[in-house]
Formats: structure tokens, C-alpha cells, sequence
């Protein structure tokens, strides 16, 4: 009876809508899967970045290279001293007169200390002139610094002057050129006369002489 009725169920069940829920899972038995779409778009992206990848090491080369190069010449310079590099060499001479008395030299080139002396006994005064720096330096433009104390020693009349302490500072800017070495002489002296006073007499002037390494040795 149950098998009879069988015919008339499944007609039923078309007509709910069942029999069109399960016919596309039956339907789809047997078929191929579909790739997916976009790989050609996927492809021109990795092609992208691997470019971009590849120009980041050119320049990535291209900087080591030039770091390499920098390092080679600063080993010329600073150690080695070669002609390719620049040198400098630098004088303190002193013609103060009888009535002034240096206490205390202190010379900086670009920044780093090069000679640092005190002395208020006056032995500064016994050398009146000394080599302060000479070598190799890197080409290009160099700042001198001078600090100096000077005492007048308060001859004659001017005893009085000997409670004085002055103080001098003077900078000098110089270009120290590729196969060049540049002396330069910082001369310490005073202007003399009665118009001055004891703290403007004091004065520092600089000599500049740059010739070739290779004539001057």
C-alpha cells in the first residue's frame, strides 16, 4: 500500500519546492570544479614586488660601494697621510713684550684640544715659538681656536697693572686643500702705546702659507 502511494508522495513534494532543492545536488554529480579567476593578476603583482626587491639592492650596492670608497680615502688621511689627503701644521710664536707675561695656552683645532698649558711662573715665555700640530687632516675648510691668559707684569709706573688678568680669544678659519699642506702661524703679541688699554693690547694675528705635500718635503 505504503509503495503505491510512493508516486503520488514524490509528486507531492515536487510541488512544495523539495524536489527542486535536492535535483542541483544530483545535478552536480560528476562535474569538474572551475578554476579560479584572477591568477594572471596575482602573477603581475608578484613580478611587481619582486622588482621593487630588486632595485632596493642595486641601491643597496650602490651605497655599500660609496661607503667603501669614503672608508678607503679616510684611511689615506687620517692614518696613512698619503698625498691624496691635505696636512696642517700649526706654529705658536710669541712676541709679547718684557711688559706681559703668558700664563696659560690652550689651541683647538676643530673642536679637539691640541696643546693645553698653565704656567703662571712664565715658563711659556722661555719658548717663543713651538710647533702645536702637525699632520694629516681631511681636505676642506678647518676652524683654529686660541685661548690665552696674559698678566701684565706692572713695570715702572704701572705696578698696579700686575692685578690685571687678560683674557684673549681669537678664531681663524682656513682651507686645508686635497694634496696641499697649509703652516699656519698664530703670532701673540701686543699693540704697545699709552692710547690702549692693558686688556685691548693684547692680540692674536695668523700666517697662512699653503703649498703643495710633494714640494714641501
Amino acid at each position: 500500500m505504503l509503495r503505491s502511494r510512493l508516486p503520488v508522495l514524490a509528486a507531492g513534494l515536487w510541488m512544495l519546492g523539495v524536489g527542486s532543492a535536492i535535483a542541483p545536488a544530483f545535478a552536480g554529480e560528476g562535474s569538474t570544479k572551475e578554476e579560479p579567476v584572477g591568477g594572471d593578476e596575482a602573477q603581475a603583482d608578484f613580478n611587481r614586488e619582486l622588482l621593487t626587491v630588486e632595485e632596493q639592492v642595486d641601491s643597496l650596492k650602490e651605497r655599500v660601494f660609496r661607503s667603501k670608497a669614503t672608508l678607503q680615502l679616510l684611511k689615506e688621511i687620517v692614518i696613512e697621510g698619503s698625498s691624496s689627503g691635505a696636512r696642517a701644521t700649526i706654529w705658536h710664536v710669541n712676541r709679547l713684550s718684557s711688559g706681559f707675561r703668558l700664563e696659560s695656552v690652550q689651541y683647538l683645532l676643530d673642536g679637539q684640544s691640541k696643546f693645553s698649558k698653565a704656567d703662571p711662573a712664565g715658563s711659556l715665555d722661555q719658548s717663543r715659538e713651538f710647533k702645536i700640530h702637525d699632520g694629516a687632516v681631511p681636505p676642506g675648510n678647518h676652524n683654529l681656536s686660541i685661548d690665552l691668559k696674559i698678566r701684565p707684569t706692572g713695570m715702572g709706573i704701572f705696578t698696579y697693572a700686575k692685578n690685571y688678568e687678560i683674557n684673549v680669544r681669537s678664531n681663524y678659519a682656513f682651507n686645508a686643500e686635497l694634496g696641499k699642506t697649509c703652516t699656519v702661524r698664530a703670532v701673540v703679541s701686543d699693540r704697545g702705546g699709552v692710547v690702549n688699554s692693558f686688556e685691548e693690547r693684547a692680540k692674536v694675528d695668523f700666517e697662512l702659507k699653503c703649498e703643495r705635500i710633494a714640494d714641501g718635503k
